[in-house]
């Protein structure tokens, strides 16, 4: 699939970016060929194959959940400006 220069300037005007008029072809042939690469893909048979949340077939190394600080929230909210029922209050930022 081939891109015109009105294609580039519509694709970088919703994109909210500047280029330069020189560099449109060059953007156009990069922008073709990733284009031609995903038609590529699509035409590949992907029926028989069962969606994978990563290629390696691994459990995670996790560690093991240990508290490694003490709770020094009552220290911390006697210090704040504003607290009500264990909360920290906070001046509102959207009405």
């Amino acid at each position: 699939m081939a891109l015109q220069r009105s294609d580039v300037e519509g694709i970088a005007h919703l994109a909210r970016l500047a280029i330069d008029e020189a560099d449109i072809p060059r953007y156009a042939d990069n922008l073709s060929a990733i284009l031609d690469f995903v038609e590529q893909l699509r035409a590949v048979d992907t029926r028989q194959i069962a969606p994978l949340a990563h290629p390696l077939e691994m459990s995670q190394r996790l560690r093991i959940d240990e508290v490694s600080e003490p709770d020094q929230r009552d220290h911390f909210q006697q210090i704040a400006p504003a607290v009500e029922s264990g909360l920290y209050l906070v001046p509102r930022v959207i009405e």
